[in-house]
């Protein structure tokens, strides 16, 4: 019988065993390795693409810049999924190469709602920080930044094999740390980015979404009441909103018309609504009490693109999504002149005509209500703060609601 091994000192592995997790190190060091260089080399390429952005307004790498992030974003992913497997990948190290990007993209939500003229140069503090990881990663592995390949060599990694109990942890911290912390990140960015865009007037919560209505008076009595609307919402909420409106008002309808039938197919919420199990603003908004009035534009008042735009939505509205609606859809590429005529037919032109309507009533004695969309009522409120009305109260309704206690319509 052999000597018995020295205090301290472990059993060598089979020639066997031994070679096959040598060779399971090495695969894993060349995939960290291609995943540093792709990351780093992801990092170069959008600090030089972001620098030419904010120094002279050019965009010219791009195409590269979305290959390298494509190739870095497989690796990544590749990576990540094998912490679950061994325990080999020095984690601290690697899970912020593995989550660099999504990270990024979602710290540059606030940055988008609040501050979008600057994202640029959040892009760029972005990028040069993924430089100086990558950076201070190679510098690890590679001694000072040394040239050579692999980047990670195997012996730099502990010889580790699968642990159920890495597995267990990885699996557990993903499903019930990391999933529920990005998803209640992503509902509050939602919520604030439907506050800011909308001034207010919509409101995105836990437990369903609101509008708030607005009155607002002057010193001669006269009043306005902007009432934000959906196109589909619960029918409750249509119900009561009319119940709302006083005798002695006038109602300024929205609704294009269509007098010279430029529209090829007429847009329709029908099959959203559906899906979703709400109803249709115009089968159930039908104010009983005061004087409705037409105060929407033609049709014939937008321009071609505009119109173009529309029988497209229409087409989609109507037929659903099929290969041909599809087709349509990938083949229509506006430039952003195009898109930008078209907000102005769809917003602010229809915007402006209801408060040219405004300005014409504002003689009688009645009170004004604006039952509009949403995304016409801070351009409207502004309007009507400038004619010397003032907010005297606000009230909120509740257009849709989250989980099971919602009413559905009626088949």
């Amino acid at each position: 019988m052999g000597p018995a091994l020295a205090a301290g000192t472990s059993a060598p592995l089979p020639a066997k065993a031994a070679g096959k997790s040598g060779s399971g190190r090495r695969l894993v060091a060349m995939l960290l390795s291609l995943c540093l260089g792709l990351f780093l080399a992801d990092g170069i390429v959008s600090l030089v693409d972001d620098s030419l952005t904010v120094c002279f307004g050019l965009r010219v790498l791009m195409p590269v810049r979305g290959m390298v992030l494509v190739c870095a974003t497989v690796m990544a992913v590749l990576v990540y999924g094998l912490m679950a497997l061994t325990a080999m990948i020095p984690k601290r190290l690697f899970v912020p190469v593995a989550l660099f990007n999504p990270v990024a993209a979602l710290v540059m939500v606030p940055v988008l709602i609040y501050a979008y003229g600057r994202h640029p140069q959040a892009a760029w503090l972005i990028s040069a920080g993924k430089v100086v990881l990558g950076l201070s990663l190679l510098g690890r592995f590679r001694s000072g930044l040394k040239p050579g390949w692999p980047l990670v060599r195997e012996e730099q990694l502990e010889l580790k094999r699968f642990s159920w109990l890495n597995l267990t942890g990885f699996v557990l911290v993903n499903v019930f740390v990391l999933l529920p912390a990005v998803a209640g990140y992503l509902f509050v960015c939602a919520s604030l980015a439907v506050g800011h865009f909308s001034e207010g007037f919509l409101a995105l919560r836990p437990g369903g979404l609101t509008v708030q209505v607005r009155t607002y008076v002057r010193n001669d009595g006269k009043r306005i009441r902007l009432a934000p609307m959906a196109h589909v919402g619960e029918a409750q909420f249509y119900r009561k909103l009319s119940r709302s409106f006083p005798t002695n008002s006038i109602i300024l309808m929205e609704g294009v018309s269509d007098s010279r039938n430029l529209l090829t197919n007429k847009l329709s919420y029908r099959r959203v609504a559906t899906s979703l199990g709400l109803t249709e603003q115009q089968k159930e908004f039908e104010p009983s009490r005061g004087e409705q009035v037409a105060a929407d534009v033609d049709v014939e008042e937008f321009g071609t693109n505009t119109i173009a735009l529309l029988n497209l939505v229409g087409l989609i509205y109507s037929n659903g999504l099929s290969a041909e609606t599809v087709l349509k859809r990938v083949s229509y590429s506006p430039t952003p002149e195009v898109e930008v005529a078209v907000l102005e037919d769809v917003l602010h032109r229809r915007s402006q005509h209801v408060v040219g309507e405004i300005r014409d009533r504002l003689t009688g004695p009645e009170m004004l209500i604006v039952p509009w969309g949403v995304a016409h009522m801070p351009e409207i409120a502004r309007e009507v703060r400038g004619l010397g009305f003032r907010l005297e109260e606000s009230g909120e309704y509740q257009v849709v609601r989250f989980g099971p206690g919602r009413n559905r319509p009626k088949p």
